[in-house]
């Protein structure tokens, strides 16, 4: 006796393979047997006559590490298909944790009710395996929290005595179950460490065969630094490179993508690891901080506060010669909009451009205003704009080695969350990839598509049994309607359900059932080696 029969639907296994007609059986949570399963009985069936049958969606790209916390049931995800999260990217994870009280200011997602009572990564994991999640999660260690747990908020050179000690705390956050290490070389502190510092870290990583994901140090006019930087550490190194979301940004010249892809097959010939993956959005969005020189992070949350109530000091913040987005130094503030500011709620949704006329104020001035309204939760408060040419991401899809991820955190339109806004997407990457890039343009076949949001990634990742269709493994399957894909957000509306996927199980639960939520959770902490 089955569990579950999945009868009559079109299979697309994760391999990139045409789809094919067939029955899926499961049982305790794993794929027990496809084919013709006519002569089976099972406890339940589900009809998917007309539906794609695909491995469940996963997504290696997320900063869930704390919402999962609040709320584990990632409805945002589980929605659209989504089964597993690689949190922990940027620089940005949880643990490990030396001062709880100052790290808390520095953790995405943020919510002030749910207290810091872990230090190490195995102590973070172990707390969030007592959480019902809805999603199967693994984490990845960034750089952000090794700086911290060694020097705080300290912008001083790293001694060696200083780096030998992060290399120590890396190494027992690999041991201890993380995928990989992440660096986030916009922020603060990755901003202020030097190459040389980060290729130290990385040479830990061929040892436990682990991955390491960078946001690049640049993505606008010094882009070729910025990617040259990535390959060089993985050269080095000889360290396995993934780079985040890589499509460049508003002020980079047209060929930067092609001029991209090219160094990267070069250095691909010459031996070295690398990957990566975009965004499937033109929307860019980032945190308000991001805004500020690297030098005003110099003290944590307390200091810039006080540096933005400062009107000197202000003056300074604004002479930023490195700013995220090229788009603020060029003061096009009609395309950057306010996304996330708990304080300033009536102006979430406007550009820049429109509060600057709103408060009669200049769009800069209204920026720091905004973040120092933010108080202690500044670094919650979030921004989008329109960085992104949908001709980079056109064409790094169409190379096989590129990824699709969400940049999200798991959301949930009720409870602690439910007024939490991320991204534009973040209720609807997986359908506006499917339906903009794969139904309407046409840049991908529909296998392709699957695969890139399945197979590859638990491939370089290094999952075991999961990401495709096949006896044995983990039954992570989402079914959808194919023509019905549609992506429902908006700027001004974000936390919206899309349409057309009708039954998502996570380890052989049903989480989602003719679009209607369960009340199952059964998603699992994946922990490297395990």
């Amino acid at each position: 006796m089955l569990d579950y029969i999945i009868a009559n639907g079109t299979i697309y296994d994760g391999t990139g393979q045409s789809g094919y007609q067939s029955d899926i059986g499961i049982k305790d949570g794993v794929i027990d047997v496809i084919g013709d399963l006519e002569k089976y009985s099972a406890l339940e069936q589900i009809d998917a006559s007309g539906l794609v049958v695909s491995p469940g969606f996963i997504d290696m790209h997320t900063h869930s590490d704390f919402t999962l916390l609040v709320n584990g049931a990632a409805e945002n995800q589980v929605h659209q298909g989504v089964t597993l999260e690689a949190i922990g990217q940027c620089g940005h994870s949880c643990a490990p944790v030396a001062n709880p009280s100052s790290f808390s200011k520095s953790i995405i997602g943020y919510h002030s009710g749910l207290p810091i009572t872990w230090k190490s990564f195995d102590d973070y994991l172990s707390h969030l395996e007592k959480q019902k999640l809805g999603v199967n999660v693994l984490a990845m260690v960034g750089h952000g929290p090794i700086y911290r747990a060694i020097k705080g908020e300290d912008s001083s050179s790293v001694s060696r005595e200083e780096l030998d000690e992060m290399i120590k705390l890396l190494e027992a956050s690999l041991e201890q179950g993380a995928f990989g290490f992440t660096t986030g070389l916009e922020y603060w502190p990755g901003s202020i460490s030097t190459p040389e510092q980060i290729v130290e870290l990385c040479k830990v990583l061929p040892r436990y065969d682990a991955l390491y994901a960078t946001h690049v140090r640049n993505r606008d006019l010094f882009y070729d630094l910025g990617f040259t930087e990535a390959l060089a550490t993985a050269r080095v190194s000889g360290a396995k490179l993934q780079i985040s979301h890589i499509q460049p940004k508003f002020g980079a010249p047209e060929y930067a993508m092609k001029h991209t892809l090219d160094m990267i097959e070069r250095a691909t010939q010459c031996g070295v690891d690398v990957s990566y993956d975009v965004i499937p959005d033109v929307w860019s969005f980032t945190t308000m901080s991001s805004i500020l020189p690297a030098w005003s992070f110099e003290g944590g949350v307390p200091k810039i506060l006080e540096r933005l109530s400062s009107a000197e000091e202000r003056k300074k913040l604004k002479i930023n010669p490195k700013p995220v987005w090229q788009l603020v130094k060029e003061k096009q503030w009609e395309k950057i909009a306010l996304f996330r500011a708990d304080n300033s709620p009536e102006l979430v949704g406007m550009t820049f451009d429109e509060i600057g006329r709103t408060l009669n104020l200049d769009p800069y001035e209204a920026a720091l205003d905004i973040l120092l309204q933010e108080k202690d939760n500044l670094y919650n408060a979030t921004w989008t704009s329109q960085s992104f040419s949908d001709h980079d991401i056109t064409l790094c899809l169409q190379q096989p080695t590129c990824g699709v991820i969400s940049d999200n955190i798991a959301l949930a339109p009720y409870g602690k969350l439910k007024n939490t806004r991320w991204s534009p997407i973040s209720y609807n990457w997986t359908a506006r990839f499917f339906e903009k890039y794969v139904k309407n343009q046409q840049i991908l076949t529909l296998p392709e598509a699957v695969q890139k949001i399945t197979q590859l990634p638990a491939k370089r990742l290094g999952i075991k049994n999961r990401g495709t269709l096949k006896p044995g493994y983990a039954a992570d399957i989402t079914l959808f309607d194919f023509d019905k894909i549609a992506d429902k957000s908006s700027l001004k509306s974000p936390n919206v359900y899309p349409e057309g996927f009708m039954h998502v199980f996570v380890n052989g639960s049903l989480e989602l059932k003719n679009g209607v939520r369960t009340k199952a959770n059964a998603g699992h902490v994946i922990r490297r080696n395990s």
